[in-house]
């Protein structure tokens, strides 16, 4: 009798941890996984051991994972000819051991760039050959050291204006728009079987929409590979318009490719003028009216933020068939960039999970869309 009474206060104690990590019936990555792959963004305390409830949270309920900084080129290689695998190693370990699909983010990128990039050991921008063959190492490099263990690659990240003109990039500028060709072709020879994403804000864009479809049809007919268009998925309340949100999945599916959501995440709070997309160098100056919900969002917030989640969901179901994944960009509210910016300081409440990591009611309702 004593055993069985040691059994059941063992089984009392374990029950409500499992509950709390999904083990109560189904979690995100049970249901909305057998559509497409879901999953979240991990920082470095997840994936080094000092952030272990973030890390259950992401074990327990997505089945994908990308870095949010640390396979950046400012990170991997911050020296020229010195490459640091040390987090990005970690991420790629904790994604190995959970059975997770890893997505590599990103290869080309202007804003978080290695520094050294774009000038010569004087400060002077560098010739196109200089350029175009540090670009190849570095893509060749990076790919080539986790070949075989990524799934895909966010080879080129945020090249294209809301007005559908090339950005204006370092890249840009030295190489011309050839150096998204040469970008896939390097990402493909230093790994065939990984696949390879065109990644960008704003997709629901009219001309931005057009002019990446005819950045993927200029690949395809030039013989580079593209696998999938990533829509960030940076939104609000109010943003993007829904209509023109499904005619990119849509326009996007039509040239060839699977369509991803891979930042998705939901600004409630008010903006300032003017601000607008997902540019990081946007950086405005703090005012309380900026700030609404310094200590948890209201009944009618609340409702507002589950009521325009649903509808995002809802279209992530309609359109299952040309999605191959949802990502979350973090894991729960405290570790978003959405704290600081636009503006530095805020509390914001865009993801699924809250503060304290625990699901937010709409997980359920989200769930339930799926079954």
């Amino acid at each position: 009798m004593k055993k069985l009474a040691l059994l059941i206060v063992i089984v009392m104690l374990v029950l409500p941890s499992a509950v709390m990590a999904g083990g109560k019936g189904e979690t995100l990555k049970d249901v909305l996984g057998k559509y497409f792959l879901i999953g979240t963004a991990l920082n470095v305390p997840q994936t080094d051991g000092r952030d272990i409830k973030g890390a259950d949270v992401a074990k327990n309920n997505f089945n994908a994972i990308v870095a949010e900084n640390c396979m950046k080129g400012e990170v991997v290689q911050p020296v020229e000819g010195r490459f640091n695998w040390t987090d990005a190693d970690k991420l790629v370990e904790f994604g190995e051991k959970n059975g997770m699909a890893i997505t590599g983010h990103c290869l080309v990128w202007h804003s978080q760039a290695p520094r050294w990039m774009f000038k010569d050991s004087l400060g002077n921008k560098v010739s196109r050959e200089v350029l175009i063959a540090r670009m190849h190492k570095h893509i060749a490099t990076v790919v080539g050291h986790y070949k075989g263990k990524i799934k895909g690659w966010d080879v080129v990240n945020e090249a294209i204006e809301d007005d559908g003109t090339f950005r204006h990039t370092p890249y840009y500028d030295i190489i011309g728009p050839e150096y998204i060709d040469l970008a896939f072709q390097y990402a493909a020879e230093a790994d065939p079987n990984t696949e390879l994403y065109y990644n960008d804000f704003s997709m629901a864009k009219p001309a931005k929409r057009a002019a990446v479809c005819r950045l993927v049809r200029h690949l395809k007919n030039i013989g580079c590979r593209i696998d999938a268009v990533g829509m960030q998925s940076h939104n609000g309340l109010e943003y993007p318009d829904l209509t023109d949100y499904e005619a990119s999945i849509d326009s996007f599916a039509a040239c060839g490719v699977k369509v991803m959501f891979t930042e998705l995440d939901l600004n409630i709070l008010p903006n300032p003028e003017h601000f607008g997309g997902a540019e990081i160098h946007q950086n405005y100056q703090y005012d309380k009216k900026y700030n609404p919900y310094p200590d948890g969002l209201d009944k009618a917030m609340t409702k507002k933020f589950e009521d325009r989640y649903l509808e995002f969901f809802r279209i992530y179901r309609q359109h299952a068939s040309q999605i191959s994944r949802v990502t979350l960009w973090g894991v729960a509210d405290g570790n978003s960039w959405l704290n600081n910016w636009p503006i530095h300081g805020r509390s914001n409440y865009p993801l699924l999970f809250d503060r304290d990591y625990k699901a937010k009611p709409v997980i359920k309702k989200i769930i339930n869309l799926f079954k």
